[in-house]
C-alpha cells in the first residue's frame, strides 16, 4: 500500500488547527503531509496581531508549538505559495518550481484586504493591515509621519487606528456606515463606541467614504471623502473588509460563489470530491463566508474527521458569529441575534453615556435570550453567549444593570446548563472544563481559551479555587508572594529562592525564561545591588545585560538622565560629541531625553566613559524601572505656571532613579491645570494647583491608553513624596509580572478605594514599611554605568566576540538617512542577535 498524500494550501490560524487535528486523530502518522505556506513564517496568531505594537514579537504571536512539524513528520514549506493545481493529475505547483501530488487537498488560503479602487491607493505611504509584514511596514514608515487615516471603522479598522495612535501618530478614522462596527453594534452602542475613542483623542468620520487618495511625488498627502471634505494625512490604512482569496480555485476549474469563496457541502469538501476547503476561503453550504477563527477551526475539525473516515456529525452547517474584543482599551462584545432581526423581539437597554457603557439584550416574546450588545463592559459576555437560544434564571433587566442600580441578583457561569458551549473557538462545553482542575489543564486537554482568548475569564470561574496561580512551571507562588517570601527571609540569590520554595521538581534546576527575569527585578527591589554580579547576571535579559537597548540590527542605544528633561549647553555638547566621534544617530525622545542609537557592544564602556566624566549616568531606559519623570517649564518660565514643576520633576527623578519594579515607570509633573506634561497618562502624574499637589495614579499611554485616577490633592512637597513612595513600594508588592500599574490598579480588589485606604489612610498598617523600602533604596542607589567602568571585571562582557575582544561585529551595519544613520536591514541579522543573548 502506498503512503497517500495530503497537501494543505495555506498555514494560518485554520490551516494550523487543520494539522492538530489531523494529529490528534493519528493521521499524520500514516500519510505524508505537506503545507505550502505564502508568508515567510508559519502560522500566527491573527486575531492578537496588533499585540505586536504593545510589546508582543512576531515568535511571541506564533500558533506552533516549538518540535511540532518535526514530531509529526509535516513538511513545512514557507514563503513557497502554491501558484497552480492540475486536477487531473492531481498535483500543486509551488512558486518555487516544486510540483507535489496529491490524494487529498485541503484549501486553507485564507481571504484579502479589500483596497477601494480610488485613485492613488498604490501610493507610497498607502497600507494594508493584514500581515506581520504589513505592521512592520507600517512601524517603519509611520518613523516620518505625523498623521496618518485608516478607511474602515470595523475590527480590524479600529485595531489599526490603536496602533497608528500608539506610534504617536494624529490618527483619522474614514467609515462609510453611518457607525462604527456596523456588522457587529447597533446605532446605540456604535453611539457609545464614538464618544468612548473620540475621547481618547482619535477624530472619526462615519457616513463618508474614500473618493481620492492624494498624493505629491509618489507618496501620500492627504485624502478626499465624498462628503466633498479634505484630510491631511501622511498614511493610509485601508481595513475596509476582506475578500476571499479564491484565485487558486477559479483557475483550475472548482465552483466558486457569485460574490466569490469556494463552494463547499456540509463536508467542507468543494466540487471536486479530493478537494475540501476551511476557513475565510470557503463559501458554506449555507451561503456564506465566515471570517472569524472559531467557523474556520469547526470546518478544520470537520475535514480531519471526514479525511480519517469520523463520523463528522452534522458537518459544517453554520456557525456562532459571537465576537468580544477590546479595542482602544474599550469592551465590545455582540452574540446571537445582536440587531434583533426576529419578528416580535424586544430590547432591553441600558446606557451611561457618561461612563461610556451601553448594553443591550435582544428578547423574543416568551423571554427566550435571542442576542445582545455590550460596549464599554463586557464582563457578562462568557455568561450572556452561552444562555443565547434560552430563558434566563433572572429577570432581563438584572443581567445589564450594573452593581447598585437595582441588580439584586449575581448570576455566575455556575448558573449555565453542562451542555453551554464556553468556548466557542473549540467547541467546548461547561461540562468539558469541569473535568478539569486548572487553566493550563483546560487548554492542554481541550485547548479551549487557547483561541481568541474571550472565554478565559469564565473559564477560571467555572474552575476550583485550588487552581494553580503559580508564577510557572518553576513557582506554585506569584510574583507577590514571592516578593514577599524574599523580603521576609531575606533572601538574596535566586538560587535560595529555587531550592527553598521552588516546586519539587524545579530545585537544584536553573529555572525558566520567566522566572528568572521576575526574581531578578524582585531581587533587585529589595537588595540594590548591581545587578550584573555573580549569579544576577544570569537571571537579566539581553538589554540589561548590557546596560542598553537593543535595537533590531543588533545595535545599541545609550539613554543618558536628563532629570526633568532639564540640561545645560556644556552638557549638550558633550552628547553632540559623543555621537558625532562614535557615529550615532540621534533623537529626542518623548520622554525629555536624548537618544543616542547604533552603538556597538564594545563601543559601550568608551561612550559611558565619555557621559559619566560629565555628569551623565545611566538613565535605565534598557530595564523595568522608572523611565523619566516628565515636566513643563512650571511657573518659573511659564505665565500660567502656579508651582515649580521641573524642580519637582527633578527631585522625583532623582528620588527613584534605578528602581527595579515589574514593568517600566512612566511619570510628568504639569505646572497648572493646563497639563502640559501629560501627567494623566503616566503610571504617576503630578498636576500643580494653587494650593499644592494633586497626584494621580495607574495612567497608561501608548496602544491602550488608560487616564490615571486621582489618589489625593492639594499635597504639600512633602506629603506628595511621602504617597508617591506608599504607592509605587505597594504596587511592585502585588503587582504580577510584566503588569503595569494601569492594569494592576484595575485588577486590584477594591480599585482606587482599597488603594486610597492602603497608602493615604494606611488601613493595613504597612505605610511605614513601605516608606522604609523607598528610603533604603534612595540610600543605597548606585550609577550602573560607573559602576561598571569601575571594575576591570565587569568590562570583559562588553564585546562583540568573546573569541576576539577587539574584533567589531561585521553584521551591525548603517545606510544614511537625513544627514544621520539608520540600520542596514538588507543583511541578516538573527545570528547576531542569537549571540548578543547567549554572551
Amino acid at each position: 500500500m502506498t503512503t497517500p498524500t495530503i497537501v494543505l494550501v495555506g498555514h494560518g490560524m485554520v490551516g494550523q488547527r487543520f494539522l492538530e487535528a489531523l494529529a490528534d486523530r493519528g493521521v499524520t502518522e500514516r500519510a505524508r503531509i505537506v503545507v505550502l505556506c505564502e508568508e515567510p513564517r508559519p502560522a500566527y496568531d491573527r486575531v492578537q496581531l496588533t499585540s505586536y505594537f504593545s510589546g508582543k514579537t512576531p515568535d511571541d504571536l506564533s500558533m506552533v508549538e516549538a518540535g511540532f512539524m518535526e514530531k509529526h513528520g509535516i513538511e513545512l514549506y514557507v514563503g513557497d505559495p502554491a501558484e497552480s493545481v492540475d486536477r487531473e493529475a492531481r498535483t500543486v505547483t509551488a512558486r518555487s518550481g516544486r510540483v507535489v501530488a496529491y490524494d487529498t487537498l485541503v484549501l486553507a488560503t485564507g481571504s484579502y484586504p479589500f483596497v477601494p479602487p480610488v485613485p492613488g491607493k498604490d501610493a507610497r505611504g498607502c497600507f494594508v493591515y493584514r500581515t506581520i509584514e504589513d505592521l512592520l511596514a507600517i512601524e517603519e514608515y509611520a518613523k516620518t509621519a505625523t498623521t496618518g487615516a485608516v478607511v474602515g471603522g470595523g475590527l480590524l479598522g479600529l485595531e489599526a487606528a490603536g496602533a497608528l495612535k500608539g506610534l504617536g501618530l494624529d490618527t483619522h478614522v474614514v467609515e462609510f456606515a453611518p457607525r462604527l462596527m456596523p456588522v457587529q453594534v447597533d446605532e446605540g452602542g456604535g453611539a457609545a463606541l464614538l464618544r468612548t475613542i473620540e475621547r481618547m483623542g482619535l477624530t472619526v468620520h462615519t457616513g463618508t467614504g474614500t473618493q481620492e487618495v492624494v498624493t505629491a511625488d509618489g507618496a501620500v498627502t492627504g485624502m478626499k471623502l465624498s462628503d466633498g471634505s479634505e484630510l491631511a494625512t501622511d498614511m493610509v490604512v485601508f481595513s475596509a473588509g476582506v475578500r476571499p482569496r479564491d484565485q487558486l480555485a477559479r483557475d483550475c476549474g472548482l465552483t466558486v460563489g457569485e460574490r466569490g469563496g469556494i463552494a463547499v457541502d456540509e463536508l467542507c469538501r468543494t466540487s471536486d470530491p479530493a478537494v475540501f476547503a476551511i476557513g475565510e476561503c470557503a463559501l458554506a453550504s449555507d451561503g456564506r463566508v465566515y471570517g472569524l477563527v472559531a467557523p474556520g477551526y469547526e470546518m478544520a475539525q470537520t475535514v480531519a474527521a471526514t479525511i480519517a473516515e469520523e463520523e463528522a456529525g452534522n458537518g459544517f452547517t453554520g456557525a456562532d458569529m459571537s465576537t468580544k474584543l477590546k479595542l482602544l482599551g474599550v469592551d465590545v462584545a455582540s452574540f446571537g441575534d445582536a440587531h434583533g432581526t426576529a419578528e416580535g423581539c424586544l430590547d432591553v437597554v441600558y446606557s451611561d453615556s457618561r461612563s461610556g457603557v451601553y448594553k443591550k439584550l435582544v428578547i423574543s416574546g416568551d423571554g427566550v435570550l435571542l442576542g445582545g450588545v455590550l460596549v464599554g463592559d463586557a464582563e457578562q459576555y462568557g455568561l450572556l453567549r452561552p444562555l443565547t437560544g434560552s430563558v434566563p434564571p433572572v429577570s432581563p433587566e438584572q443581567l445589564v444593570l450594573p452593581a447598585g442600580a437595582g441588580a439584586p441578583v449575581a448570576l455566575g457561569p455556575s448558573a449555565l446548563p453542562d451542555d453551554a458551549v464556553i468556548c466557542s473557538c473549540h467547541n467546548v462545553t461547561k461540562h468539558a472544563i469541569g473535568q478539569c482542575s486548572s487553566l493550563p489543564e483546560v487548554k492542554k486537554c481541550t485547548k479551549a481559551g487557547t483561541g481568541c482568548g474571550s472565554c478565559v475569564k469564565t473559564i477560571e470561574k467555572l474552575l476550583p479555587a485550588a487552581t494553580d496561580k503559580g508564577l510557572c512551571g518553576c513557582f506554585s507562588y506569584t510574583r507577590s508572594e514571592l516578593y514577599e517570601i524574599a523580603r521576609t527571609l531575606r533572601l538574596t540569590s535566586f538560587a535560595a529562592l529555587l531550592d527553598s520554595h521552588g516546586r519539587d521538581t524545579a530545585k537544584g534546576g536553573e529555572g525558566c525564561e520567566v522566572c528568572k527575569p521576575t526574581v531578578g527585578s524582585i531581587l533587585a527591589s529589595l537588595n540594590n545591588g548591581y545587578i550584573l554580579d555573580g549569579e544576577q547576571a544570569s537571571l537579566q535579559d539581553t538589554n540589561d545585560h548590557f546596560l542598553a537597548n537593543m535595537q533590531r540590527n543588533g545595535s545599541y542605544s545609550v539613554v543618558p538622565r536628563i532629570p526633568g528633561g532639564e540640561i545645560t549647553p556644556d552638557k549638550l555638547i558633550v552628547i553632540g560629541e559623543v555621537a558625532r566621534d562614535f557615529g550615532l544617530y540621534t533623537k529626542i525622545t518623548g520622554g525629555q531625553r536624548i537618544d543616542l542609537f547604533g552603538a556597538r557592544v564594545d563601543q559601550l564602556p568608551s561612550i559611558w566613559t565619555r557621559l559619566v566624566d560629565a555628569g551623565f549616568e545611566s538613565g535605565h531606559a534598557y530595564g523595568k524601572a522608572l523611565r523619566t519623570v516628565k515636566s513643563c517649564v512650571g511657573q518659573t518660565w511659564c505665565r500660567y505656571g502656579v508651582q515649580d514643576s521641573v524642580k519637582m520633576a527633578i527631585q522625583l527623578e532623582l528620588r527613584y532613579r534605578g528602581l527595579r519594579a515589574p514593568h517600566k515607570l512612566k511619570s510628568a509633573v504639569s505646572g497648572c491645570a493646563r497639563e502640559c506634561a501629560e501627567a494623566q497618562s503616566k503610571d504617576f502624574g503630578i498636576i500643580a494647583t494653587a494650593n499644592g499637589w494633586n497626584l494621580y495614579v495607574g495612567g497608561n499611554g501608548g496602544a491602550t491608553p488608560r487616564h490615571a485616577d486621582l489618589l489625593a490633592q492639594d499635597l504639600s512637597d512633602a506629603e506628595l513624596v511621602r504617597l508617591i513612595d506608599r504607592f509605587l513600594m505597594f504596587y511592585i508588592r502585588t503587582a504580577d509580572r510584566l503588569e503595569r500599574t494601569s492594569t494592576w490598579l484595575e485588577r486590584l480588589e477594591g480599585g482606587l478605594d482599597h488603594l486610597k485606604d492602603v497608602v493615604v489612610h494606611d488601613s493595613l498598617g504597612l505605610c511605614g514599611e513601605l516608606e522604609a523600602l523607598m528610603a533604603a533604596h534612595v540610600a543605597d542607589y548606585r550609577d550602573e554605568w560607573a559602576e561598571t567602568l569601575d571594575d576591570p571585571e565587569r568590562l570583559r562582557r562588553f564585546v562583540s566576540f568573546v573569541n576576539a575582544p577587539g574584533a567589531p561585529d561585521p553584521s551591525v551595519r548603517f545606510v544614511p538617512e537625513r544627514d544621520q544613520i539608520k540600520p542596514d536591514l538588507t543583511i541578516l541579522t538573527i545570528g547576531n542577535l542569537e549571540g548578543a543573548t547567549s554572551r
